[in-house]
């Protein structure tokens, strides 16, 4: 009779071992799964920042053109626009589109602030749909950029955490860098109407 309760104590040990085994288990998978699901919440966050980034730099030619026609000594804005936006379709990684972006908004503030000195211009049908399409591309810019960030907080916490920081260590989960602003985005730019 010892002898069929001690098997049956050691059936019960094992089977409260296994159970907490395949619980760990399943703890462990659907925390990976948890982590990479949000890793791809935060790889689609970043196309949409470069999806609404593309519209803007398809917008800017258009707007370039327009500007030419109105204005006549205000060369190098045009051009310091048209140099940002080649920055732009030519940035390889976030960081070099980021730093593009920076450019482009400073470029692009120039060109509105001259275009002030230029009544019919601030008149033209063309030039006023562009600038509100632009505005509205920066808002939409603004706002993927808010996402983004929300993704990568969210991600970060969970790869912090105890015990999802176990996992994420053991298949390599790293921290993502979120979306600042340049060195300088607070500041207005300075637009000298003097020859």
């Amino acid at each position: 009779m010892k002898k069929l309760k001690g098997k049956h104590i050691a059936l019960i040990v094992v089977g409260v071992i296994l159970v907490i085994l395949i619980a760990l288990v399943g703890y462990g998978i659907s925390t990976y799964n948890n982590l990479v699901g949000q890793q791809e919440s935060i790889s689609n966050a970043e196309g949409q920042i470069q999806n609404v980034l593309q519209r803007r730099s398809d917008l800017i030619p258009n707007l370039v053109n327009t500007v030419q026609g109105y204005v006549d000594h205000e060369e190098q804005a045009i051009q310091d626009v048209t140099d940002a936006r080649a920055q732009m379709m030519q940035a390889g990684n976030t960081e070099e589109q980021l730093a593009a972006d920076a450019q482009v908004t400073s470029a692009l503030s120039r060109l509105f602030a001259i275009a002030e000195n230029y009544p019919d211009l601030k008149a033209n049908e063309n030039f006023l749909s562009l600038q509100e399409e632009l505005a509205g591309t920066e808002n939409r810019i603004a706002t993927e950029r808010k996402r983004y960030n929300d993704a990568v907080t969210e991600y970060n916490r969970s790869i912090r955490r105890f015990p999802s920081s176990i996992i994420a260590g053991m298949f390599g989960f790293e921290q993502e860098n979120y979306f600042e602003a340049s060195e300088g985005a607070t500041s207005n730019p300075v637009v000298d109407f003097g020859e």
